[in-house]
């Protein structure tokens, strides 16, 4: 447990505290330094002008050789009353223009530091009060650790960040690898299937056979297809959504088992059952007239897609959604729009995901299932992201209710 903690983020970040908090205490250990070294200034330069006052017929080249050299540290004098008498090193033009200048720096000065007092009398009691304040290399050492942190936290998050970016880099490169390998790998066989079609074509056995055949080829050379066009831009081509997502939905309950139910909504057209299934057979979609398929009444709603990584998407979102249910529930898809976008909703009846895991979800290798690879998601939200500049995210989920990803793209 502790080897896996002192990993090298652990220890730069660790390396960064350590220097700042030397810093710190440092520079702490020369403001104090700094300030008794100023207060014994201020005393000095207050014994200077006691000795002034006091003794007039006196040789005044020390003291006054002690006040004149004092030309950085603001004193502010007043009487017993606090009333200002004088003042050294401020701003002499502000203080004749501004007349609560000095009383605002008397105030600061007040709460700093303890005035020096040069008591002149007993009775009636008489004193001078020197309030002084802070020179400017004591609060340059004062806020130079801020500073230092800034610079340390500034620094640990580029790095952290371009340590992430180049291994998410590394990480793309890797599945575009993988994925065109995948492609390649999947083409020679393909290409023999498709031959074979072609032969069994010209033979005897039953049409309906060679046309179930061809077209599960079909479905292969589209997966290969599919997996060709991860790591390059693909084309994006203007796409009625409705009939792409209806497509995929024929597709996916032709292969779906138990009593699930499947219903596509699109404002403007009327809410049809997809083939809905009960107990395996297939019921016709309510109101469509159309033998379990979907209306297709009212304006097209397009988009620029890729079709083939679309589909991939919608088939991910399907699958997840069948997985969740385990053989019975329902199953819908609502496509709505607005002025800018249109929104896909998938939504499932099944048994949701838990809070601790909506932040995991889209992460590579994440699965709560006994078996796969947990990349479909995380590959749905790539195709949407990076290739179609839209949104894909959980919308909705609860455990024991469903589960609803939303895609958004704009039109």
């Amino acid at each position: 447990m502790i080897r896996s903690m002192l990993n090298w983020r652990s220890l730069l970040a660790l390396v960064g505290i350590v220097i700042v908090s030397a810093t710190i205490f440092y520079s702490q250990y020369l403001a104090r330094k700094i300030a008794a070294d100023e207060r014994q200034k201020v005393e000095m330069w207050v014994e200077a002008s006691k000795s002034v006052l006091r003794n007039p017929g006196m040789d005044m080249t020390l003291p006054n050789y002690i006040r004149n050299g004092q030309q950085s540290i603001p004193i502010i004098e007043t009487n017993e009353k606090d009333s200002i008498t004088g003042f050294i090193n401020l701003d002499t033009t502000k203080a004749a223009h501004d007349k609560d200048y000095l009383y605002r720096r008397l105030r600061t000065f007040r709460d700093e530091n303890q005035p020096l007092i040069m008591k002149l009398s007993d009775t009636p009691y008489i004193a001078n009060r020197y309030y002084y304040g802070h020179t400017t290399l004591l609060d340059e050492v004062r806020y130079y650790p801020l500073v230092q942190l800034f610079i340390v936290a500034l620094f640990i998050f580029f790095t952290l960040y371009s340590i992430t970016i180049r291994n998410k880099a590394t990480q793309n490169q890797l599945w575009a690898g993988m994925a065109k390998e995948t492609a390649h790998q999947l083409g020679t066989p393909v290409s023999s299937l498709e031959g074979w079609v072609e032969m069994l074509k010209e033979s005897d056995l039953d049409p309906k056979t060679v046309v179930e055949i061809k077209k599960d080829v079909d479905r292969l050379k589209l997966v290969s297809d599919r997996f060709g066009k991860i790591g390059s831009k693909p084309q994006l081509e203007e796409k009625d959504l409705v009939v792409q997502v209806r497509n995929m939905m024929e597709y996916i309950r032709k292969r779906a088992a138990g009593k699930v139910q499947f219903s596509l909504q699109v404002p403007g057209r009327p809410g049809e059952g997809i083939g809905d299934r009960d107990g395996g057979r297939v019921v016709e979609g309510v109101g469509s007239g159309d033998g379990g398929r979907i209306g297709m009444g009212g304006d097209a709603l397009y988009a620029r897609i890729s079709g083939p990584l679309f589909d991939w998407v919608i088939e991910n979102l399907l699958k997840n959604a069948l997985d969740a249910m385990e053989g019975k529930g329902n199953i819908s898809v609502t496509i709505q729009e607005n002025e800018k976008e249109i929104l896909i909703d998938v939504a499932d009846t099944g048994k949701g995901i838990a809070a601790r895991n909506l932040q995991k979800v889209f992460k590579p290798g994440f699965t709560t299932k006994k078996r796969g690879w947990g990349l479909g998601l995380s590959l749905s939200k790539r195709i949407i992201e990076q290739y179609h500049k839209g949104q894909l995210y959980v919308r909705y989920s609860e455990p024991g209710k469903g589960t609803t990803f939303r895609i958004v793209l704009k039109k």
